[in-house]
């Protein structure tokens, strides 16, 4: 009787899986690959066109053009964006430093302490100032929040004046001030900056938040160890949101301040100016030959700041744990 053949030894090779998807999948990846590669187009070529029209301004003034105050495009060297970018930056800062701790709160308020009921109402009404225009919002600082304003610049800068920042003479008119337009940019800047932060609060996994309940901790021991670091993301993605929107502000900007090309600390004193502002002022009676190259130059440096930005948010939201996954 013959002995039972050995089996015959095979190589251990995994199989190869492959995923096919449906017809529907690959249109809607094309769809979204052609959406986003769109975007990226529509940007650079936004960058270009303002470089172009920049060009004749920029062989006029040089590198001047960063450094001087002044805005005189029929004169070489007589035109730069150096005040207008300060104030910019100024109104900017201003707006941000009021907004985001508010936002911030209310955030928090509408996703860990109001009743579902209420909600819903609260939400809808945040929403709908964010959809206000910016006309509007102008109108409204200046017959209305300006005046009521005068008399908090003025007790800082009876009560705070060793501040450089509040530093002001007596009897100086303190209407039109950088600071009273960066408290209406901060208005305007709140919904936006509660709606991202708030999105992103609410995705906070509640198992994590339970446990830190279960271990004794109060309702706020909570939101600060769970909540507050899972949502940095949303914090900051909110906040630079926010800021691109505060330093490209034009219409109501150009309604409350009134533009003067000068540097200065103190953001009590009348006078002041944006990049924003100055082009919607300008953009009218521009001439083609200097007037209409050196705003296109302006809009230009307000692009790449912006985009900067932007971009250094992008990247710091992605490292943190509530944006891994996620571009603003």
């Amino acid at each position: 009787m013959s002995a039972p053949a050995a089996p015959i030894a095979t190589a251990d090779v995994p199989r190869r899986i492959r995923s096919q998807r449906t017809r529907s999948d690959r249109v809607y990846r094309l769809t979204a690959s052609g959406a986003g590669l769109v975007t990226l187009v529509v940007l650079f070529l936004i960058g270009l066109f303002l470089f172009l029209r920049a060009l004749p301004a920029f062989r006029e003034n040089g590198l001047s053009f960063f450094t001087t105050t002044g805005w005189n495009p029929s004169v070489p060297h007589e035109t730069g964006v150096a005040a207008l970018l300060y104030g910019t930056l100024v109104v900017a800062t201003i707006a941000l430093v009021l907004a985001v701790p508010v936002s911030l709160l209310t955030a928090l308020y509408l996703t860990e302490y109001v009743s579902p009921r209420m909600r819903g109402p609260l939400v809808t009404v945040l929403d709908l100032l964010a959809a206000v225009p910016s006309l509007i919002y102008g109108i409204w600082g200046f017959f209305f929040l300006q005046p009521h304003l005068l008399g908090v610049a003025q007790w800082l800068a009876d009560n705070l004046g060793m501040v450089p920042f509040f530093a002001t003479p007596r009897h100086t008119n303190l209407a039109a001030s950088p600071f009273i337009v960066g408290v209406l940019v901060a208005l305007m800047l709140t919904p936006t900056a509660t709606a991202v932060m708030r999105e992103v609060f609410a995705q906070t996994p509640p198992g994590e938040k339970e446990a830190a309940l279960a271990l004794g901790g109060s309702r706020w021991r909570m939101i600060r160890a769970v909540v507050i670091p899972f949502g940095r993301g949303g914090i900051i993605g909110g906040s630079m949101l926010a800021l691109g929107r505060a330093m490209g502000e034009s219409i109501s900007i150009a309604i409350v301040l009134s533009a003067a090309f000068s540097i200065t600390p103190n953001i009590l004193e009348t006078g002041g100016n944006t990049i924003g502002a100055h082009i919607a002022n300008r953009f009218g009676d521009a001439d083609r030959a200097h007037g209409l190259p050196a705003l296109m130059a302006a809009g230009l440096v307000l692009y790449v700041v912006t985009l900067l930005v932007n971009v250094g948010a992008s990247v710091v939201v992605r490292r943190s744990r509530s944006g891994q996954g996620v571009e603003i």
